[in-house]
């Protein structure tokens, strides 16, 4: 496939007379002077299928009765005869064709001439034979015409470029694309692009007419809503506008398709159709609503356009006749087009210097009215200011008044939470000491007895041991006495007794040990202190509360840290009172358990309290914190426990994490950084 740029110049050996019997065709004679059309003098072959040489000599031609014969689009090739008598001095002449479009072309001589010609869009043929000198002066013409076009195209685009480059107005950027592209489409359609953009390279060359004249509807399009601002003035035909960029999307999307081509190229024609027409339209319409200044220019400059185009679509239907004007007519329309649109986008300019300069004085003129309101108002805001600063300080006063009343209640609703923590303890320590000592003051009356009898005993055998007689009889007697006595049952009784007695004191002395570890609450000193040992602690004296629950722990290797040993000892209690509250409520007697775990993450001591209870659901860990939230019963919390954890945590700069879930059990890790290691 190779498409021609306006000369087709087959050089032909013809001899100087031809057989009489063909003359039963018009005879094209070529004599010393330019010849015309031919159209008239040729004859045709459309054939419905592809057909070969030797079927075509059979075939029946029809003369053609017009100088510019319009074949339209043919799915198969067309067969053109011709005969050609020269008259002239040369022994060549050339054959012209005026369509760059068409994609194949074959000569046969037989000795007749045939011509097979083959293309994608309407085989248009203005044809006439030459000689070669001639042709080439007409060549010549025909290229000063485009190349006249190319020079407008350039000069259009640098132009409009650089006011795009002074002004930033986007507006011109976009008429550049527009003229870029339908230059390019309309030097495509002469042949030049071909001819000397990419010569080696015919799929170009067969689908870039296609794209560029979609390119150049869409720029046209994108153009059109912003030189005419249908963005803010007219949302409604912007988005009109922008839906018609979708045909030559699609049109280009199925170009790659070699058997779509057809269809790619009459969907371009039909969008560019409806495209102008609606353009046409919408610039009409925003001209009647006195937007004048800039549809004026738009409407004109479209118009040449449109009119261009018909003309040529006219010619293309052999409507018209062929000639210069028809055959240039895009190209004449287009040239005056980007002449009017560039003559409009630089009175832009003028009128955005004016804009600009309305806008400065509109600037200055509100910056002194500003400037006299702020002055007012400053007098106003000094005098408003005073009053306001009385009033301030008197409420200062009530807030200073509250504040303190705030503080107050605050410092009596911890005291209380500490009084009622204090109080549990109590009772549960006392229990706790109560039952050791219970059990020492058990023992002390048996062992007292005992005691008595093994004094009884060392009597008997003392005044044994003084009587005269033999040792026999005294071993036989005390052995009586020891008997009596049972005194290898009171050495095995007072033993037992002992034992407890002292199984109870040390029992008492891990109590009140505990108790003096837990009872720092109050300190506010930083201080170092084993978090494992202060775990212990906290479970020996809740141990009366832990009865029928099966404790697991688990001390890691965890270093002495500084902190406030007090609080954390609270911090423990706290949450483990709640881990106990949890447990009861799922297991009132049995089947309850309280995992508590410590380990060592770098510089990170982490500490997991972790229980089987009932758990809590989202809306609970949301208000866990609240001061006053609590889920026991009335008169069981005051609802500050977690509060008060919260704080610790904070005062700590720890990281207190919460997982759990309803009827599962809750777990709290508390993450202390490691302030100083110990050792």
């Amino acid at each position: 496939m190779m498409k021609i740029f306006r000369l087709c110049c087959l050089a032909i050996l013809l001899c100087c007379h031809l057989p009489s019997a063909a003359q039963e065709q018009p005879v094209i004679r070529v004599g010393n002077t330019s010849a015309s059309l031919i159209g008239k003098s040729i004859a045709v072959y459309i054939p419905s299928v592809e057909v070969g040489f030797e079927d075509v000599l059979k075939a029946n031609f029809t003369l053609s009765d017009k100088k510019v014969p319009n074949l339209a689009i043919q799915p198969n090739s067309v067969w053109i005869k011709l005969i050609v008598q020269n008259t002239s001095w040369s022994p060549s002449i050339a054959l012209y064709i005026d369509n760059p479009a068409l994609d194949e072309m074959e000569l046969f001589h037989q000795p007749v001439y045939y011509l097979r010609i083959k293309g994608d869009q309407p085989v248009i043929l203005p044809m006439n034979v030459n000689l070669p000198s001639t042709q080439l002066v007409e060549t010549i013409k025909k290229n000063w015409f485009n190349g006249i076009y190319l020079g407008i195209i350039l000069i259009m685009a640098f132009y409009n470029f650089f006011l795009y480059l002074t002004v930033r107005d986007s507006s011109y950027l976009h008429y550049v694309f527009f003229i870029c592209f339908a230059g390019l489409t309309q030097l495509i359609l002469k042949g030049i692009a071909f001819q000397y953009f990419w010569p080696n390279s015919p799929f170009i060359e067969k689908h870039s007419m296609i794209f560029m004249a979609n390119m150049s509807g869409i720029t046209a399009l994108l153009f059109t809503r912003k030189f005419l601002n249908l963005r803010i003035d007219y949302p409604k035909l912007n988005k009109l506008i922008l839906l018609l960029i979708i045909p030559f999307a699609i049109s280009m999307l199925i170009i790659p398709f070699q058997q779509y081509t057809s269809l790619a190229f009459a969907l371009m024609r039909s969008a560019t159709t409806i495209a102008s027409i609606i353009i046409l339209l919408v610039s009409l319409y925003i001209m009647g609503k006195g937007r004048t200044a800039s549809a004026t220019y738009f409407v004109v400059a479209w118009s040449f356009l449109i009119v261009g185009s018909i003309i040529y679509l006219l010619y293309n239907y052999g409507v018209l006749p062929y000639n210069t004007f028809t055959n240039y007519s895009v190209q004449l329309s287009s040239a005056i087009e980007m002449t009017l649109f560039s003559l409009a986008l630089a009175s832009r300019i003028k009128v955005l210097e004016r804009d600009r300069e309305l806008s400065r004085r509109d600037a200055l003129r509100l910056a002194h009215e500003n400037e006299r309101i702020v002055k007012q108002q400053n007098v106003m805001l000094e005098e408003q200011v005073v009053i306001r600063t009385k009033e301030l300080q008197q409420k200062n006063e009530i807030l200073d008044t509250a504040y303190e009343s705030l503080k107050q209640a605050q410092a009596k609703l911890v005291a209380s939470e500490k009084m009622s923590s204090l109080g549990r303890l109590t009772a549960g320590i006392a229990h706790e000491i109560n039952n050791p000592i219970n059990f020492v003051a058990a023992n002390v009356n048996p062992l007292k007895r005992d005691f008595q009898a093994l004094f009884d005993t060392i009597e008997k055998i003392e005044e044994i041991g003084t009587k005269e007689a033999k040792a026999d009889v005294k071993q036989k007697e005390i052995n009586q006495v020891k008997e009596d006595y049972d005194f290898d049952y009171l050495k095995t009784e007072i033993s037992s007794l002992l034992k407890g007695i002292y199984d109870g004191a040390s029992r008492t002395a891990d109590i009140v040990k505990g108790l003096r570890i837990f009872s720092r609450v109050d300190e506010d000193d930083l201080k170092t202190a084993d978090l494992n040992e202060g775990l212990r602690s906290t479970l020996i004296i809740s141990n009366n509360h832990i009865s029928g629950i099966d404790v697991v722990t688990d001390y890691g290797d965890i270093p002495e840290i500084l902190c406030y040993p007090g609080k954390m000892n609270q911090l423990f209690l706290n949450i483990i009172t709640n881990a106990i509250f949890a447990i009861r409520e799922k297991y009132p007697e049995e089947g309850g358990v309280l995992t508590i775990k410590t380990w060592r993450e770098g510089k990170i001591i982490c500490i997991s309290i972790k229980d089987n209870g009932i758990g809590m659901n989202e809306e609970v860990q949301s208000k866990l914190f609240e001061p006053f939230f609590t889920t026991k019963k009335v008169g069981e919390g005051t609802g500050l426990g977690m509060s008060i954890v919260f704080s610790i945590i904070e005062k700590h700069n720890a990281k207190l994490i919460i997982n759990s879930e309803p009827n599962v059990g809750s777990e709290f890790i508390v993450r202390l950084s490691s302030m100083k290691a110990a050792g």
